[in-house]
């Protein structure tokens, strides 16, 4: 299981394991916000399990926190559908090939089918007779929380997510 991490200023940082989590309560760095229904016992202190915890002390994060673009971030995005046909996508394909120009960013490549893939080859969609069914676009926000768990975020975390 997972916990989602939030800076002093409930701002999301990262996702950690829910022991490192326990941890991090234990020794007074930070709050449980949210808990997920399981229970963390010793010999002296329950401690509701949690799913969503605060830092007491505002972190300084250097950089802006992206998602990077990969195969698995690409599924997720596409919900590992075909953006020409809607089927189960097991390919990710450049919209704009890089032979004709086209760039490796968000907003040229798709999830795609064998079949429609090898179809379109080294064209555009144009060229090869496909229509793209949605247009590609960078991720949200914080679609790096979906990334990091592979999964949908425990509905715990949808209000300091958007």
């Amino acid at each position: 299981m997972k916990a989602l991490v939030l800076n002093a200023s409930y701002e999301p940082l990262s996702v950690v394991s829910v022991r490192r989590a326990v941890v991090l309560v234990l020794h007074n760095r930070a709050d449980v916000l949210a808990s997920n229904g399981r229970v963390w016992r010793s010999e002296r202190i329950d401690l509701a399990s949690p799913s969503v915890i605060r830092l007491r002390q505002f972190v300084k994060v250097p950089y802006a926190r992206r998602v990077p673009l990969n195969r698995r971030a690409v599924f997720i995005r596409d919900a590992n559908r075909c953006q020409y046909c809607n089927r189960h996508a097991e390919n990710i394909d450049h919209v704009v090939p890089k032979a004709q120009g086209g760039t490796h960013s968000w907003e040229n490549v798709v999830a795609s089918c064998r079949r429609c893939n090898t179809k379109k080859g080294g064209r555009t969609p144009e060229q090869a007779g496909l229509v793209l069914h949605h247009k590609p676009r960078a991720p949200r926000r914080h679609s790096w929380v979906l990334v990091a768990i592979g999964t949908e975020p425990d509905p715990e975390w949808e209000q300091y997510l958007n």
